[in-house]
């Protein structure tokens, strides 16, 4: 299984898999258009300064990044990646029961049952657009200490609306329950279509939000994320924080990130939009079901009797990487994600798995 450490994007699998070294890879959900330039000049200029320490506190990163969000540097914690930041939300809060909103990014259950909690989940459907009803929902957080729900949700790009949001936030008070909201995406979605309650942070001492640097920025490799919550979270996350996890030209390219400008996320947003209307048509053509997301990335039933092992290998020997979702609680086994990229990837994307289709007609 290519997905042997439970995630996509990892080529040396791939390289043993399939005997190759290169690939396209739609199986890692990050920007094409790969890190702003001015973020690799100032990385390049940085690299002496690897022989000092990080900031432990952060400060110059929590600086910029309150400033964009309207936030206070209490309430920011800086994470390596944004699955440390649910890492020590677990750690600081130390949850005994925890829900889960399926299907859904798998370091939710992964991390929770690690730190040794006790998962319980509801379930999505497609009839539905794969988002849970919010009265299960709100059950599940009266039952539990601590709830994740992804916001767009991975791996199938929805968003819960506004109003439902206030409502789950709402219902999370009102039982002393967590709302941990994973938001890792949501910056490529345009910012007057997001679905988020970060300006509303302060009515809900319960949520917190979850956001990644590393997909919007294309900076997997460096591993940076964050979370916002009320101070006395954001404490216990960093209290159970190992000192410098986060280290120095992360940071450095954190904040270079969000010097770079707003014309790359423009680029970016605009990109993602037309590229993944041109992919859902080309999809669909091929007779794929596929889930209208809104994030970069999208969810994809085969058609009969294609399975996402058999589509993957076939993939796969042929230099394309994609994401199997059978694994995924509340999907089949026909299910499969991949990337949204620059048109000419998603052109051979689709080139490709027609051929994989025709394999099958014309055995």
């Amino acid at each position: 299984m290519l997905e042997r450490f439970g995630h996509g994007g990892d080529l040396e699998s791939a390289a043993e898999i399939y005997g190759r070294s290169e690939f396209l890879d739609f199986s890692a959900n990050i920007n094409p258009l790969g890190p702003p330039s001015s973020v690799m000049e100032q990385l390049k200029n940085a690299l002496p300064s690897i022989i000092r320490y990080p900031d432990p506190g952060h400060r110059g990163l929590k600086e910029l990044l309150g400033s964009k969000l309207g936030i206070r540097s209490d309430q920011l914690c800086i994470g390596n990646g944004a699955a440390e930041c649910m890492a020590l939300i677990l750690l600081g809060l130390h949850p005994d029961q925890v829900g889960i909103v399926e299907p859904c990014f798998s370091e939710y259950r992964q991390l929770s049952e690690q730190f040794g909690a006790h998962v319980r989940s509801v379930y999505g459907t497609q009839a539905n657009g794969w988002r849970a009803e919010a009265a299960e929902i709100e059950g599940l957080l009266q039952d539990v200490d601590l709830l994740f729900i992804g916001q767009p949700n991975n791996p199938n790009g929805i968003q819960y609306d506004l109003e439902t949001m206030r409502r789950l936030a709402g219902e999370a008070e009102r039982c002393g329950t967590y709302l941990v909201v994973d938001e890792a995406f949501i910056d490529f979605i345009p910012e007057e279509d997001r679905q988020t309650l970060q300006s509303e942070l302060e009515r809900y001492p319960h949520t917190i939000l979850v956001r990644s640097m590393t997909k919007f920025y294309a900076i997997p490799g460096l591993r940076l994320g964050y979370a916002a919550a009320h101070p006395d979270v954001v404490q216990a996350m960093t209290s159970k924080q190992v000192t410098w996890s986060v280290n120095g030209l992360a940071l450095l390219a954190g904040e270079a990130c969000l010097n770079s400008g707003e014309d790359y996320e423009r680029e970016t947003i605009k990109l993602i939009a037309e590229q993944r209307a041109f992919l859902i048509s080309g999809l669909r053509k091929l007779g794929c079901k596929v889930s209208e997301g809104e994030a970069n990335f999208l969810l994809v039933g085969l058609p009969a009797p294609w399975t996402a092992e058999k589509m993957q290998t076939e993939m796969g020997r042929r230099g394309v990487l994609i994401r199997s979702c059978a694994m995924y609680p509340g999907l089949g086994e026909e299910y499969v994600r991949v990337a949204v990229k620059a048109q000419d990837a998603n052109q051979q994307l689709l080139k490709t798995m027609a051929e994989v289709l025709d394999v099958l007609e014309n055995p």
